[in-house]
């Protein structure tokens, strides 16, 4: 994977308050950031699934979405979404379909991670689009964020 910058930093450390908005209201804290070439943020999200009620409501697709609206179309060259936890599959996919430039996630995944850590779902040699992954940018507090977040919940599940 790419070497990351401080310019990935900072944006994962603005998709870091993103997760915590999900993490005060009891969703699993990813937060998301769309950017464009010019450095301008396009569009942000953060999990939603459960208040929404929509299995897709992903921090990446929330963002997607609400870039995509503002810029009138789907197809995304030249953008990079920034996020606090690898890729799903699902959310990769989206990526591919939008034609992104370039992912940088936060924590690596290794239950669901598709950017290397289960799956490489980008380095599919038949797609037809690639897009940049750079991964492992500011782990440590976007990993601590979820721990948290999963043992205050063990934690709650074990009293109740």
């Amino acid at each position: 994977m790419p070497p990351w910058t401080e310019e990935d930093a900072r944006y994962i450390r603005l998709a870091l308050e993103e997760a915590q908005a999900a993490y005060d209201i009891g969703e699993v804290p990813v937060g998301a950031l769309v950017v464009s070439a010019k450095g301008e943020i396009l569009g942000r999200g953060y999990n939603r699934t459960i208040i929404d009620h929509d299995p897709t409501a992903h921090a990446e697709i929330v963002a997607l979405r609400s870039a995509a609206r503002q810029l009138e179309n789907y197809r995304l060259p030249g953008i990079t979404v920034y996020v606090t936890l690898e890729p799903c599959v699902m959310c990769i996919g989206a990526m591919l379909h939008a034609r992104l430039a370039r992912v940088v996630f936060g924590a690596y995944d290794p239950k669901t991670g598709a950017c290397g850590s289960v799956l490489d779902v980008g380095s599919i040699p038949k797609l037809n689009h690639h897009t940049s992954v750079t991964g492992g940018v500011l782990a440590e507090p976007c990993g601590d964020l979820l721990r948290r977040f999963f043992r205050e919940r063990r934690a709650k599940e074990s009293i109740a």
